[in-house]
């Protein structure tokens, strides 16, 4: 359900109190952090640490993201008996950036053993029965990124940095522990599909990556034919036997851009895209960040629908294709209007050459790959048939990328607006939802975060 709380806080919802985070339901209590968690600060790196008989893997501020860890580059230093003892990591435990970007939380899950951190990481290890740590993991990041509650927290050093009497002040929202598991729940689940849509993702760059490969290369044929291909040996690599190689020059007019004066108001902020490197993601474009009237047109070079546009200053080997009526560029691009060729199996064909883009610029402060060499480029070019089918191919498996990019950009709104809203309460789930957190635990994976307890020598501040 939404609650409707009134901006001037003179008038509360039915069920709500006013407390110093905002309006909040009676049944959640404010308590300070440190009465919800043991905070301990991890080792700190020396030279002497560097080396010794009980290396050790241990996290840093770099490993620590909003809601994830990242283990792909861990270092090691010694951590004596006592040492790992006090510090090892168990499944469950918060880690607070000390330093860097002060307040990221993420939680630990026992991904390897043992583990350990550095002392600008805090972990916090909860101490009462009622919090559930990956409700505050979320509230952390809602509190830092959303809301602004802990802003100026940190000490104000040469190095800003947020101390452990500091961390242990903050003031933090403590609903019943159904309804917090609840909350994490609904988060994690939309978190855990972006996170599946981010390796869709992932999936389909490297399936176009290998296609392009396999199309460039044997042309349009399924992979277990390829023997039957004949191929010759070019400039630009094997291709099939009944390919040519051809000049950029040869298969269209290249145009470089033009910039009407911008000191001219009546010139800009019209209808025609005015694009950029900025603008070219390998896509069709439509629209640009900038525009052009009518009137600044005159002093453009208006270029046709279908247009393959190819950054050769600074940004070498940006491409992409005009799809609106005209449109025109400003002079880092240079611009095909194909004759002779299809035009997204060019756009395809300088993706896939870029490298050759890249070594045929001019190397100077800034990278230019002037008109005359652009257009002595060598590119394949079959026939007309098969460049329409590899081209249908690689689109559509940017198509396949571009809605799996879409859905996650609504995810991360969606994830956005519910942590915000299930945070400030200004938002509550069902209480038919809340009452399957009350009996039946979570997930295995966030059961074993909530389980977790103060290691032996820990004490209640």
């Amino acid at each position: 359900m939404s609650v409707a709380l009134q901006e001037n806080g003179n008038t509360l919802p039915e069920g709500y109190k006013m407390t110093e985070l905002g309006p909040l339901p009676e049944e959640w209590q404010v308590v300070k952090l440190g009465e919800v968690f043991h905070i301990q600060q991890g080792k700190a790196l020396s030279p002497a640490s560097r080396t010794g008989a009980r290396m050790r893997p241990f996290l840093r501020t770099a490993n620590v993201f909003w809601g994830r860890i990242d283990l792909s580059n861990l270092d090691q230093m010694h951590f004596d008996e006592e040492e790992e003892k006090r510090l090892a990591l168990q499944p469950g435990d918060l880690l607070v950036c000390e330093g860097g970007d002060i307040g990221r939380t993420a939680i630990w899950q026992g991904q390897i053993s043992p583990c350990f951190y550095q002392n600008h990481l805090h972990r916090l290890r909860p101490i009462r029965t009622d919090a559930f740590p990956l409700f505050f993991m979320y509230w952390m990041q809602a509190a830092w990124t959303l809301l602004g509650i802990y802003g100026g927290a940190s000490n104000k050093t040469t190095i800003p940095n947020l101390s452990r009497s500091r961390l242990s002040s903050f003031s933090i929202s403590l609903p019943p522990l159904p309804e917090q598991r609840a909350i994490a729940a609904v988060l994690r689940a939309v978190q855990e599909a972006k996170e599946a849509t981010e390796r869709v993702i992932a999936a389909a760059r490297e399936l176009k990556k290998s296609l392009m490969r396999h199309l460039f290369t044997y042309g349009p044929v399924p992979v277990d034919q390829t023997d039957q291909v004949p191929l010759k040996d070019t400039e630009i690599g094997p291709i099939p036997k009944h390919w040519q190689v051809v000049r950029l020059g040869e298969v269209g007019r290249v145009i470089t851009g033009k910039t009407p004066p911008t000191s001219i108001p009546s010139y800009w902020n019209g209808s025609i895209p005015f694009i950029t490197p900025v603008d070219l993601q390998g896509n069709a474009i439509r629209t640009a960040q900038r525009s052009i009237t009518e009137a600044g047109l005159k002093f453009a070079k208006p270029l046709p629908k279908g247009t393959v546009v190819v950054s050769c200053i600074g940004y070498i080997g940006k491409v992409g294709v005009i799809d609106s009526d005209v449109a025109v560029t400003n002079q880092q691009i240079n611009a095909v209007i194909p004759s002779v060729i299809h035009n997204w199996f060019l756009a395809y064909a300088l993706l896939h050459e870029v490298d050759l883009l890249k070594s045929r610029a001019r190397v100077t402060t800034v990278p230019i790959l002037h008109k005359s060499n652009f257009e002595r480029i060598p590119i394949p070019l079959p026939p007309l048939s098969e460049q329409q089918e590899i081209a249908r191919i690689l689109r559509a498996v940017d198509e396949k990328i571009r809605a799996e990019e879409a859905r996650k950009e609504a995810l991360e709104a969606l994830f956005k607006t519910l942590l915000h809203d299930l945070m400030t309460a200004r938002r509550r789930l069902p209480a038919e939802v809340i009452a399957q957190f009350a009996d039946t635990p979570p997930t295995p994976s966030v059961e074993a975060q909530h389980r977790c307890t103060p290691d032996p020598e820990t004490k209640t501040p």
